[in-house]
């Protein structure tokens, strides 16, 4: 579910967490015997992914250090971090730009890239979807069921509605079940599972 929301594949997640390298983020709910990552881990991992566009995992590693070495001890999704086509890391504060690289602290100008919530081209042919809709009839709150994808204005975890269908029951039949999810959301549920379910950025890419 990390990789499939963030667009990190499932090696990156293991190397970025793993400690023989120094954890570049360790996931905050468990790191064993199985991997549990909040909503914040996975906006931090899709910073990550957006930062890798243009810059290499070292001056990410990098730009982590000194933002911690300037007194910054917040999670790692509290801040906005973007990088220019070189490869240089900022940090955004309010109207300005703090270096994190070579001139750690130092202020500049910087055009910003998008939001990380919203959907983005991982590469050639993957596509990551929005963080908060990641289907029409989907919705992500880390408020509700601790961040678990649901059916849009329900408490409903998609992979029960995508249970019950890949069990049998056809979307129009979900609401015998949850009265507030419709076909549509139903169908949306059972979609997003076979993404998560097939997810592997290298293969999707062809």
């Amino acid at each position: 579910m990390a990789a499939a929301l963030s667009g990190a594949t499932l090696n990156q997640l293991r190397h970025w967490r793993s400690p023989k390298t120094g954890p570049l983020l360790p996931p905050e709910l468990a790191a064993t015997p199985r991997a549990l990552y909040s909503f914040q881990d996975v906006l931090a991992l899709r910073t990550f992914v957006r930062l890798r566009e243009n810059a290499s995992l070292q001056k990410i590693r990098a730009a982590i250090g000194n933002l911690r070495n300037l007194g910054e001890a917040e999670p790692l999704a509290s801040y906005k971090l973007v990088s220019d086509r070189r490869g240089n890391i900022q940090l955004l504060t309010g109207g300005e730009a703090v270096n994190l690289g070579s001139n750690p602290g130092q202020l500049q100008l910087i055009a910003v890239i998008g939001d990380v919530i919203e959907a983005f081209a991982v590469r050639a042919g993957v596509l990551v979807p929005d963080l908060l809709q990641p289907r029409p009839g989907l919705a992500v709150d880390p408020e509700t069921q601790g961040g678990i994808p649901v059916i849009a204005g329900t408490r409903v975890p998609y992979d029960a509605v995508a249970g019950l269908m890949r069990d049998g029951v056809p979307a129009d039949g979900i609401s015998e079940y949850y009265p507030a999810v419709t076909a549509e959301a139903a169908r949306d549920a059972l979609d997003f599972a076979r993404y998560v379910d097939s997810y592997d950025p290298a293969r999707l890419a062809g």
